[in-house]
């Protein structure tokens, strides 16, 4: 069956998603990701884990459900690959997924969706839905063993970016999302309380306290994430203001000119 026949080509949210198809169609060094032949609304996306973390040299699989009202509904994001940090099968929290439909922008895109998914495997999972905490370690061999993780649909995951390409240029918005998340994951680990010394019950008291100061002061995932959404809803907001004014501006200047033009008809 065509695409014509299947979808409604004049839909925004069909050429939108067939927008995307084609600027996506080349895996890249962090991400690969393409529509299902036939199914223009299931995506599978294969991540690489971030560099310098636990994920390091894994190969994480997955599916991004699209809501036929997308863009302006978002993604819902499945990890089909063991990992440590997602539950596999399982539909994600994240602010930029279906459980936020609130923070939401029609602007992001399924690749903004797996760069901040990236970004945010390294974070605390702070019991929010779908989220794990396992060690180091065991996070470490999970990694070892997704490459050869193989998907019943895509086969090998690894091999699809085996011949990738650079990462495109991040937009404004990407790259404040990313810079964001990013600094809340390095407040995650710079906060870890130190050891108490043993023997002495005075010292492991205040260690104690301490630990349990800073763990109420730590944000929370959903914390950060609302974070991130709200700095980079700033920014759109910003943008969009100085966008109107320019337009009213340039309104009125071409209706005086039109009213110039039209007293010369009328008067000559």
């Amino acid at each position: 069956m065509s695409l014509e026949t299947r979808y409604n080509l004049k839909s925004p949210g069909v050429k939108r998603l067939m927008r995307e198809a084609l600027e996506l169609a080349n895996p890249t060094e962090e991400y690969h990701v393409c529509p299902l032949e036939d199914n223009l609304f299931e995506w599978h996306f294969t991540v690489r884990g971030p560099s310098e973390t636990e994920f390091e040299g894994g190969y994480y699989h997955g599916r991004i459900l699209l809501p036929p009202q997308y863009p302006m509904q978002p993604p819902n994001i499945i990890l089909l690959t063991p990992n440590g940090r997602f539950e596999v099968n399982k539909k994600i929290c994240l602010s930029i997924s279906g459980f936020h439909p609130e923070t939401w922008q029609p602007s992001w895109s399924i690749r903004t969706a797996l760069l901040a998914l990236i970004a945010f495997m390294p974070s605390k999972g702070a019991g929010t839905i779908g989220s794990l905490d396992y060690t180091p370690e065991e996070r470490q061999l999970l990694a070892k063993k997704s490459k050869s993780w193989e998907c019943p649909t895509c086969g090998k995951i690894a091999d699809t970016l085996v011949s990738a390409e650079k990462t495109p240029v991040l937009t404004q918005e990407e790259n404040s999302m990313l810079q964001t998340i990013t600094l809340k994951t390095e407040e995650d680990k710079s906060e870890k309380a130190p050891p108490a010394e043993e023997g002495d019950e005075a010292e492991t008291v205040k260690s104690d306290i301490s630990q349990d100061l800073r763990q109420r002061n730590v944000p929370s995932t959903s914390q950060m994430q609302t974070q991130v959404v709200d700095d980079i809803l700033r920014t759109s907001i910003e943008r969009s203001n100085r966008d109107k004014f320019w337009k009213v501006i340039i309104s009125i200047i071409v209706a005086l000119i039109a009213l110039l033009v039209l007293r010369r008809v009328l008067f000559t």
